[in-house]
């Protein structure tokens, strides 16, 4: 691992002009390549104290050996160049999009004399038409078959063209209607031609005119009793529009953009890119990436625009290119985005409408797409049972941890402190088995105490199960607890192999203290930090750093994010059912359950307002002092403007009946 300052440059010998630079290890490879507006500046942020960078760029600057820079003349060329390299050298720290699938396109190949319509993959062919790319190569094909018989272009291969011109008769798309038969001399060449380019305009939006003519056409022949032209004519109209259907108007206007979105986590990030054009989606594609770089959504949007875009070859620059986050070199973008449409292109953030909306459906698909992955990876068995052994093998445990639980703190601002319990078996989440807690009060925000006491009480709990009178005692020695009369365990009567929480070395010694306490020496804990994804072992000064592409991190971080989603989960439900209550939470000596009653016995705060002192007394638990309070605080509290449920942001209607249902993952609050 080598210093970042044997290789520093010298000062004055960085240039302040723009530029890309590339860093190198100790056997010349090019591990990053970046683009500056300043490299002077720019590189100087990396040979900074090694504490105070990202832990990523940490590690690339430890790796790199050498640094080297190219001056350019405008950041646009810095932005082009940079593309080049990372095509180029491939470098290990950058970050790399690869497709989940390959994306098929319809394509028009009007670089032969006789166009034809096909289904293409790959690269895109200089002289060729392409649409797309679409989800599925059978979508492409359902639409050319409507299409084929409003515009016969050939759909052969050049044998089966060759074939049928030799031997002087057309395949079975010719006989049925469905091809012009260019093969035996039907049509002429220019005659196909002009077929090829109706369809490539229809295929690009322009369907308006082509179906006013069709019908004019159609009312002619009819007006001319020419009743066969007609009918045939009123069924390529349908099944142009059962065409057109399949790709409904999203976008008013005929808009042609691109949207953009991502979805991420600490490790991976997902992006999803929908191709309108006409203002119909005519395509969709998708990338997952490691994040092997330190980089934002801003930063994995340009890598997304260059990825789209820098080819040769690549996708059709649209008018409106619609991205969740602008990058940093915003106007360099947009005007490379420029010379590559050959016309002004308008790059940022939808507001408002539409195309908001559309950007969140895009976004919902980015988050279906990770989490997809997400969920291959961990239904493989193999992949599984080889995440368990590389974190037995990482913790030096005996055994693989068949059963992991995870511990978590949420809370906000110090209130409403609760923490949450997941269990994950044989590398799965086994919900039935999740439990959250209630925390004491502290004075002030002490995660470290609030990590001690629910460990305590999960332990704790366990040994009451184990020495439950008649059922279990120490001397009758194993593991195992009780059992219901069902023969599985009770709760909290079965430990696990391994105790994860999410937090860095101080929740990890206030879990290990709390197991030590109760005498309990064979489960194994560590701590995941989630900033640096540092795997902290109790009585250690260093953490345990697991390689990036190691399955035990993935399975560690699945752990560690599963019990932090649950436990928020549980924390904006307790702040949600606080603020509801509105002016009942200022009753002196009206409690939660007493509140929630009077809640669910009317209906609303509002109805609870208009009820007289004899209708609160029906209530059970109220009596008449108690509703004698309870009507002079609703007097005095008249809303000035609506209640805001904290936990979402929405607002909080007075009509609105409140909830008495509970989450079907709740599990018992012990």
């Amino acid at each position: 691992m080598a210093d970042p300052s044997s290789y520093r440059p010298q000062p004055g010998q960085i240039p302040d002009s723009p530029g890309v630079y590339k860093f190198r290890d100790e056997h010349r490879r090019v591990i990053y390549v970046g683009k500056a507006k300043s490299l002077r500046q720019r590189l100087a942020s990396y040979f900074q104290d090694v504490a105070n960078l990202h832990p990523r760029t940490a590690t690339m600057v430890t790796t790199a050996a050498s640094v080297e820079w190219t001056v350019v003349s405008t950041e646009v060329e810095a932005l082009q160049l940079e593309y080049s390299w990372i095509k180029e050298f491939d470098p290990r720290f950058n970050v790399k999009y690869r497709d989940d699938k390959s994306y098929p396109s319809l394509a028009v190949t009007m670089n032969e004399e006789y166009p034809r319509v096909q289904v293409m993959r790959g690269p895109k062919k200089k002289g060729v038409r392409y649409f797309g790319p679409y989800g599925h190569a059978w979508a492409i094909r359902e639409t050319v078959d409507l299409m084929l018989r409003v515009f016969p272009v050939r759909t052969c291969s050049a044998g089966v063209f060759k074939r049928s011109a030799q031997i002087g008769r057309p395949c079975l798309l010719g006989y049925i209607g469905k091809c012009s038969a260019p093969c035996v001399g039907r049509v002429t060449p220019d005659e196909h031609r002009e077929l090829a380019e109706d369809f490539c305009d229809f295929m690009a939006g322009r369907t308006g005119t082509y179906l006013s003519r069709l019908e004019r056409q159609m009312h002619e022949a009819a007006e001319d009793m020419e009743y066969e032209k007609a009918a045939r004519l009123r069924d390529d109209i349908g099944a142009l529009r059962r065409a057109m259907e399949k790709n409904a108007v999203v976008l008013a206007d005929a808009t042609d953009a691109d949207l953009i979105a991502v979805a991420e986590d600490e490790l991976e990030a997902a992006v999803q890119i929908f191709h309108v054009r006409g203002g119909r989606v005519r395509g969709q594609r998708g990338w997952v990436t490691d994040k092997v770089e330190a980089v934002d959504t801003a930063g994995l949007v340009e890598h997304a625009l260059q990825q789209l875009y820098g080819e040769e070859k690549g996708e059709t620059v649209p008018k409106e290119v619609l991205v969740p986050a602008l990058p940093e070199d915003t106007p360099v973008l947009s005007q490379w985005l420029a010379e590559r449409r050959g016309a002004q292109v308008s790059l940022r953030i939808p507001q408002r409408g539409d195309k908001k909306a559309l950007m969140e459906t895009v976004h919902r698909n980015a988050q279906q797409s990770l989490a997809l992955h997400k969920t291959k990876r961990a239904a493989d068995l193999t992949t599984r049972s080889r995440a368990l052994e590389e974190i037995a093998e990482a913790l030096e445990l005996d055994g693989a941890p068949l059963r992991i639980e995870c511990f978590d703190i949420s809370h906000l601002q110090g209130d409403d402190v609760v923490a949450s319990m997941v269990v994950f078996e044989d590398g799965l989440a086994r919900k039935s088995e999740y439990r959250r807690f209630q925390i004491k009060s502290f004075e002030g925000q002490d995660d470290v105490r609030s990590m001690h006491e629910v460990v305590s009480r999960r332990f704790r709990r366990y040994l009451q199960e184990k020495l439950k009178t008649g059922e279990w005692s120490p001397e009758d020695g194993g593991t195992d607890g009780p059992e219901e009369d069902d023969g599985r365990p009770k709760r909290f009567a079965y430990p696990p192999q391994l105790v994860v929480v999410d937090g860095g070395r101080p929740q990890v010694t206030a879990a290990k203290r709390a197991l030590e306490e109760l005498g309990i020496d064979d489960v194994a804990v560590c701590g995941l930090a989630k900033r640096l994804e540092e795997v902290w072992l109790p009585g250690e000064d260093d953490p345990v750093v697991l390689p990036r592409t190691s399955e035990g991190l993935y399975l560690l971080q699945r752990v560690r994010d599963e019990a932090h989603r649950f436990a928020i989960q549980y924390q904006r439900n307790k702040r949600g059912k606080r603020f509801k209550a509105g002016p009942l939470d200022e009753v002196p000596g009206l409690g939660e359950s007493r509140k929630q009653a009077l809640i669910k016995h009317f209906g609303s705060v509002k109805k609870l307002r208009q009820a007289t002192i004899d209708q609160i007394c029906e209530v059970p638990g109220i009596g008449r002092k108690t509703a004698e309070i309870v009507a002079a605080a609703l007097a005095r509290a008249v809303p000035a403007r609506p209640a805001v449920n904290m936990a979402t942001g929405e607002i909080i209607e007075d009509e609105t009946p409140a909830s008495a249902g509970t989450s079907s993952e709740r599990g018992t609050t012990p």
